[in-house]
Parts: structure tokens; C-alpha cells; sequence
């Protein structure tokens, strides 16, 4: 009897026991979270994507997907139906593409939100939302891949050429070029030494000859300096000498004026008889044209007018 009893505790125990650790499985698994379902419309190739994939928004876990399934109402189309956290902030500007998990392809929905229209996406199991999906890194990889393979091919082109024999002799000549500058250089260097050697001296000469010229610049700068006494002397010459053109100039005027009254009137009577004699001379020249026989003979006597002596009334012509 001792032993039936031992047995039927035990048994008892193990049971309580199951029953215990599946409760405590039950409890700790199931998943409380209210969520709401969202369709996500996808157009690109969804590869890696699985029932029951995580469901992230900026990298946090809000869910996971449901379903995946073709859209027959629209052909080529993809519906992915993921069930969201209800406290996830889904908005009209929100989209969704697909993420890869480190190398091993596994996929998984990322949202995120351009913040174009913050006015929450309301959902239900009788009005599920829509959600665009975009394509994602790799897909826009894949889509830009012949680009990128022509510019690689491009660039492999461009490389061929550089690496060609005349670009390698060029180069070869270049760096033979930059070795005789720098030879030149070492040379120039060597000759300059001697030079730079004798600088120490020559700037010591020089602080000489500016200190010395310091010396004569505050000596021109004295007031009892001779530059200053000789600037002195050259104003006062220059003040004698416009006094004695002004007195030159007055002197000048006198002159003019004396001229104006003594020697023009002179000058007007001279010109005058100048002009009786001119014209005394024009009528002699027109009797000597006229009649050169009184240069010799003077000139004829002319014929008694009326009145005078020996004046005779001229023939009348008979009729």
C-alpha cells in the first residue's frame, strides 16, 4: 500500500508539474498586442519574403506579415497582407520596401514615412488600407544595372588606354623630366649656398643703412634743420621774384598805355601821306600810259574852255 501511495503522489506531481511549464509556455508565448491588418502593394519582385516575416518601421519590430498572395483584380501585382501594432504610427505618407537580414537573403518589410501628409491611415479587417510598396536597394540596383555595367565598361576602356605603351612612355619621359628638375634644383641649391652664407652680413648692412636713413628723415623733419631753413629761403626768393613781376607787369601797362596814346595817332597821319603819295604815283603812271611823249615834251596844253582866251564855238554842218 506504501508503495501504491509513493506512486500515486508522484504521478500526481509530474502531472501538476506538465501542466505547470505548459501554462507558463502558453502564458509567456502568447501575443497580446492588438494589431491591424494593411495590404501592401507591391509591383517589384518580392524574393527572400516569407509568412511570418518581422514587420519593422525605422528598424523598430511593429509586426509581422500575414500573407502573401497575387492580386487578380490586377495582374503582375502582389499583395502582402501585414498585421501592424495599432500604436505604430501609420500615416497616408507612409511606404514600405523590402530589407535583407545580413548575407542570409532572409527578408523582411521595412516602413518608414516621407512625413508628406501626417493624417493616420485608419484600417480595419473589413476596410484593410493600402500601403505602396517601393523598391528597395537592391531592386534599384538590379533596375540601374546595365547602367552601371556600361559605365564599368567604360571605365575598364578608359584604363586600357592609360595603361597603353605610348601613355607608359609618356610617363617614363615625365619622370625623367621631374628627375633633371630636380637635379637642377640640387644644383641651384649648391649655388645659392655661398650666397645664403653672406645673407646674415647683408642684413646686418641693411639694418645699418635704415637706421641711418631714420637718422636723416628726423633731420629733414627739424624745424632749425637745413631742409627746412632752405625750403624757407626758396619761399621768400620765390615771393621777391612774383613782386618784381608784378612791378614788370605795371611797368608793361604804362608802356602800352603811352603807345596807345602818343605813338598810334603818329602812326594814323604816317599812313595817311603814304596813301596821297600812293595815289599821287597811280596818276602819273596813268599820263605816262596815256601819253609817254610828255615824260620829254610835258604834257599838252588842253583846249581852252568856254570863257576863256582863245576858246572858238565849233563849225556848225550846213543844211
Amino acid at each position: 500500500m506504501e508503495n501504491k501511495s509513493h506512486a500515486f503522489w508522484t504521478g500526481l506531481f509530474t502531472i501538476a508539474l506538465v501542466l505547470a511549464v505548459a501554462f507558463a509556455v502558453f502564458f509567456f508565448n502568447v501575443d497580446r498586442t492588438v494589431r491591424v491588418p494593411y495590404d501592401l502593394i507591391a509591383r517589384t519582385n518580392v524574393t527572400g519574403l516569407f509568412t511570418d516575416a518581422s514587420v519593422r518601421y525605422r528598424g523598430l519590430g511593429v509586426g509581422k506579415v500575414e500573407s502573401i498572395r497575387f492580386d487578380r483584380a490586377h495582374p503582375g501585382q502582389i499583395r502582402i497582407r501585414i498585421l501592424v501594432d495599432q500604436n505604430a504610427p501609420m500615416t497616408h505618407s507612409t511606404f514600405a520596401t523590402l530589407g535583407f537580414q545580413g548575407v542570409t537573403g532572409i527578408a523582411f518589410v521595412q516602413l518608414d514615412d516621407t512625413g508628406a501628409n501626417t493624417a493616420p491611415l485608419a484600417s480595419s479587417p473589413q476596410h484593410v488600407a493600402e500601403v505602396p510598396m517601393r523598391p528597395g536597394l537592391f531592386e534599384q540596383l538590379q533596375q540601374r544595372g546595365d547602367v552601371i555595367l556600361k559605365k564599368f565598361e567604360r571605365l575598364s576602356e578608359d584604363a586600357d588606354k592609360f595603361l597603353s605603351d605610348d601613355v607608359r612612355n609618356q610617363l617614363l619621359d615625365t619622370t625623367k623630366s621631374l628627375k633633371g628638375a630636380a637635379d637642377g634644383i640640387a644644383t641651384l641649391a649648391s649655388q645659392v649656398q655661398p650666397a645664403t652664407a653672406q645673407l646674415p652680413q647683408t642684413l646686418r648692412q641693411l639694418d645699418t643703412t635704415l637706421a641711418s636713413t631714420n637718422r636723416l628723415v628726423q633731420n629733414l623733419n627739424r624745424p632749425d634743420g637745413p631742409f627746412v631753413v632752405n625750403l624757407n629761403k626758396a619761399g621768400k626768393a620765390a615771393e621777391d621774384a612774383s613782386a618784381a613781376l608784378a612791378d614788370m607787369n605795371e611797368s608793361l601797362r604804362f608802356v602800352t598805355a603811352r603807345v596807345g596814346f602818343e605813338a598810334l595817332p603818329r602812326f594814323y597821319s604816317f599812313s595817311d601821306d603814304v596813301s596821297a603819295a600812293a595815289r599821287s604815283v597811280d596818276r602819273a603812271a596813268d599820263a605816262f600810259s596815256t601819253n609817254p611823249r610828255s615824260v620829254l615834251f610835258g604834257a599838252p596844253r588842253q583846249a581852252p574852255g568856254p570863257g576863256e582866251p582863245g576858246f572858238t564855238w565849233p563849225a556848225q554842218p550846213a543844211h
